[in-house]
């Protein structure tokens, strides 16, 4: 597990929004349709890769609790 299911899950997020952009219903609200379904994809993606980046290499190292300080 690393930095390539960040790329992985991304260029599937990018192959599931030209799908839904190809296949996207005809008609008047075709462009609100497009455009929801890109902001979606993009917004879920970023915040699952963030999440996921910052479990992976988090900014506070966690502290042990069963080590006992000596005074």
């Amino acid at each position: 597990m690393g930095g390539f299911t960040v790329i992985a899950v991304a260029i599937v997020a990018i192959v599931v929004g030209v799908v839904g952009w190809a296949f996207a219903p005809k008609g008047p609200q075709q462009t609100l349709i497009r455009s929801s379904i890109l902001l979606a994809l993009t917004c879920c993606y970023l915040m699952w890769a963030i999440t996921y980046l910052a479990q992976l290499h988090p900014l506070i190292q966690p502290k042990r609790n069963d080590v006992r300080l000596e005074h």
